[in-house]
């Protein structure tokens, strides 16, 4: 990532295949751009067979100009695939480890940044891969997969033999899916074949720049008189004014450098002049430096335009995104997994309407949700909609018919009902989601509270202790404000504390509270809650056992009294993080209120795009990699951080426990918590509180502004400095990992949060 610069432009040299020219036209490319006085580097990350024919030798021998420089990064002898070569060296070596995909994006972005820093003239950068598009790293992953972190923009020289239209195209078609750049397409002008007539047309269509040249001479058994003819060659391409040659190809590579900088510079102003952004007061945003350009976007890194003085520094910088998107990068950005399962379903499906209809990615992901997913147990029914808040308007739906039918409601008493929940409480943005939330930021003109909303008592970690903090009313009736914990693992212990003082007074609390509301009239038809945290109403962590209480209350059961027989309210959990698909678990007797004989009565809610094919495979995929992510080392290390003896109910994250409490003593903060992916921090910022405070946004805002100045590499791909983009609710900030964020990703992060709030 972040390899842009304004005066060095790079591109890589993929191949559709082996042996079909990458080295005959990186050398023309390199002597063409020497022939206009342009300093050229020429990288080879992995080379193997016989040093003597060796690409960079190749280089050096034909690119006969002091202006061109050339590197290998890796080198082996054997002229196997790279995966081969480099297990032999370390059989042979029994200590030499294979280089990780890491190591050789890394080695590659610091060889790049030192050729920035070696010329203020424009200089050209060649980077020529190893056999086809797919063929092996050092590692054993795709090539096209391995460079991906650097985002290169990206040449491909096509097949001319046999077979090679299908291969150019194959090649084409999987760097287009990992989000390549492909500026042109170059090959040999077969006059058998003829592959170039069809690849001419074929790309045009695309709007790809394709150029075609002879092929070289035979080689001729004298080595003196082969150089020669070989050299002839060159010099042929080079000085030829062809419209399709190697010169024109040139003149286009620098075109599309000189426009990708200028469509980054031109976007912060056009933005500015075009899009209407959510959540944002543009009132407040009106300067070109508060636009994040996003270049593009790898594991947990988008790569953002940065205007730069100094020539030898990257215009794109490495940022972490710190709010996962937005709770939906699950697994990282562009992650290829669910790159070709969306290709998949994409080209077997593309959209198809759903009512009375099936396919399977709908069908697989319904059956494992509910047989084995967060409805095992009670769901009999996955209900598809398009996003979080209509997940959660069908989900009222559902239960408000259900109250009626079981509480036989007459029909005047239906328009009163209400919902009962917790104050802070989001739902979404859609008009009904809104009314099943307390008057607040979020609502609009026609926005009606319907309901009742409990103050909740929270859980956090201040001055290194965990704790739940007590609202006022509670807070009055137990004579306590903080109830200390032993550990979060002890307040996540649900079932152990119900039969304590604290349970018993949560009890009393919500029944007379909601006896009171009985005899003013309130009518209530369910229970909204959000399970783990209450996200858009300040990352409010809720004791889970006042939410528990809530349920059993509302549900007529008692600690003396459980019952699996549904009595009472309904019950909306609201556990919706990520879109655009979204999915409505139901129990059976939820479904049961909409079965009749009349249409009318059916549950007459849909969307265009429900239980769209490509969303529902690419969750699919999603859940088979948290399989896999489950059972790896990072997690276990994580949990054996926060592991409290051998407790089975452990609560865990991914962030340094040591950490947590640290920064939960500092005076600027007040409280700490951490969960899972989530890191959220409350400031002590006086009165400055509440969703519009700007507080938290000002604290942290060298996260984004400042980056160290480091000789060592960072954790971001390609190890370049970053810096973080984050979110922020008032006067408190949230951070969110992937669950696939490398802990020396983590790290990093800890150790800037720490610079930040230890100089605030």
């Amino acid at each position: 990532m972040s390899s842009l610069f304004k005066n060095l432009r790079i591109h890589q040299i993929f191949g559709a295949n082996t042996d079909v020219g990458k080295t005959i036209f990186t050398t023309a490319l390199v002597s063409a751009s020497a022939a206009r006085n342009h300093p050229v580097f020429y990288l080879k990350p992995v080379s193997t067979g016989p040093p003597q024919e060796a690409d960079d030798g190749h280089i050096k021998r034909y690119a006969k100009s002091n202006l061109v420089h050339t590197d290998c990064l890796f080198r082996y002898d054997e002229p196997v695939s790279p995966h081969l070569a480099a297990k032999l060296k370390a059989r042979e070596g029994n200590s030499i480890e294979i280089p990780s995909d890491r190591t050789i994006v890394n080695s590659i972005a610091n060889r790049i940044r030192q050729y920035a820093g070696r010329h203020q003239q424009c200089a050209h950068v060649y980077m020529e891969t190893a056999g086809g598009v797919h063929s092996p790293s050092l590692s054993g992953t795709s090539q096209a997969d391995c460079y991906r972190p650097l985002f290169l923009p990206t040449v491909l020289i096509g097949d001319s033999k046999l077979g090679g239209i299908s291969s150019t195209i194959s090649s084409y078609e999987s760097l287009l899916l990992r989000g390549y750049i492909v500026d042109a397409v170059l090959l040999f002008r077969d006059e058998y074949y003829r592959n170039w007539e069809y690849l001419e047309q074929y790309f045009a269509e695309k709007g790809i720049h394709i150029s075609t040249v002879n092929a070289p001479p035979p080689r001729l058994p004298d080595v003196s008189a082969d150089q020669a003819s070989t050299q002839e060659y060159y010099d042929h391409l080079i000085k030829s004014a062809s419209s399709g040659g190697i010169n024109a190809v040139l003149d286009h590579l620098d075109q599309c450098h000189s426009k990708r900088i200028e469509e980054l510079v031109s976007m912060p102003k056009r933005t500015l002049d075009t899009i209407w952004w959510p959540f944002v007061q543009h009132g407040l945003s009106k300067l070109e430096k508060d636009v994040t350009v996003i270049d593009s976007a790898y594991s947990d890194f988008f790569s953002v335009y940065k205007h730069k003085k100094n020539q030898d520094q990257s215009l794109l910088t490495p940022e972490f995104d710190g709010s996962a998107s937005w709770w939906t990068q699950t697994v990282g950005h562009a992650h290829p997994s669910l790159t070709l399962a969306a290709a998949r379903a994409s080209g077997r499906y593309g959209h198809v309407m759903f009512p009375q209809a099936t396919h399977l990615p709908a069908l697989k992901l319904a059956e494992r949700l509910v047989h084995n997913g967060p409805g095992k147990g009670w769901a009999t029914r996955a209900f598809y909609s398009d996003n979080g808040s209509t997940g959660m308007e069908v989900a009222i739906k559902m239960a408000l018919r259900a109250y009626c039918r079981r509480h036989d409601i007459s029909e005047g008493d239906k328009k009163q009902l209400g919902v009962l929940g917790l104050n802070g409480s989001y739902h979404g943005d859609t008009i009904g989601a809104m009314d099943a939330c307390a008057e607040g930021v979020y609502s609009c003109e026609w926005h009606e509270a319907k309901g009742f909303w409990f103050d909740p008592p929270s859980i956090g970690i201040a001055n290194g202790r965990p704790g739940i903090t007590l609202t006022p009313a509670l807070s009055d009736l137990i004579g306590e404000k903080v109830i200390p914990a032993p550990s979060l693992s002890w307040i996540y212990d649900v079932e152990s504390r119900l039969q304590t003082h604290l349970a018993e007074s949560y009890y009393a609390y919500v029944q007379e509270t909601l006896k009171r509301l009985e005899n003013q009239g309130q009518k209530l038809g369910t229970l909204v809650l959000e399970p783990l945290v209450m996200g858009a109403g300040g990352m409010v962590f809720v004791d889970p056992l006042f939410q528990r209480i809530m349920v059993d209350v509302v549900r007529g059961r008692t600690e003396n009294k459980q019952s699996s027989e549904w009595s009472g309210l309904p019950v909306i959990f609201d556990e919706v993080r990520t879109c655009p698909l979204s999915v409505t678990l139901a129990s059976e007797p939820i479904f049961e209120a909409f079965l009749g004989d009349s249409k009318a009565s059916a549950l007459l809610h849909g969307h265009s795009y429900t239980a769209h094919a490509i969303g529902c495979e690419v969750a699919n995929e999603t859940l088979q990699i948290i399989d896999t992510l489950k059972a790896g080392q990072d997690w276990k290390d994580a949990r054996a951080k926060w592991a409290q003896g051998e407790s089975p109910k452990d609560v865990w994250s991914f962030w340094d426990p040591n950490f947590v409490q640290t920064i939960s003593q500092l005076p600027v903060v007040d409280e700490v918590m951490a969960l899972g992916c989530v890191l959220a921090i409350k400031l002590n910022s006086g009165s400055d509180t509440g969703y519009v405070s700007m507080s938290a946004q000002a604290t942290f805002a060298p996260l984004q502004d400042h980056i160290a100045d480091t000789s060592e590499l960072s954790a971001a791909p390609g190890g370049a400095p970053f810096t973080t983009h984050y979110r922020t609710l008032g006067n408190v900030a949230y951070f969110m990992t992937s669950l696939n964020t490398c802990s020396s990703v983590v790290g990093s992060l800890e150790d800037k949060i720490w610079h930040v709030l230890s100089r605030a």
